[in-house]
């Protein structure tokens, strides 16, 4: 199985669960609501690499691509 080098940020907050479909992801991120390393993020499609944090709702999580599928 091939490695993924990245995820983008709406698909990693569905495989996090912290959304349950990409359209509510979609929103989310474009009303601010949605961080990565400190900065907000608008762009759902922003690539994430292992190591970037991720913040929503007081959650925070880090990306770890090796344990996503």
């Amino acid at each position: 199985m091939p490695s993924i080098d990245y995820i983008k940020l709406d698909q990693f907050l569905k495989q996090m669960q912290a959304v349950s479909t990409g359209g509510q992801a979609k929103l989310m991120i474009q009303d601010g609501e949605v961080s990565v390393n400190g900065g907000l993020e608008t762009r759902r499609g922003r690539k994430l690499v292992t190591g970037d944090r991720v913040e929503l709702e007081g959650q925070t999580w880090v990306v770890n691509l090796a344990t996503l599928e």
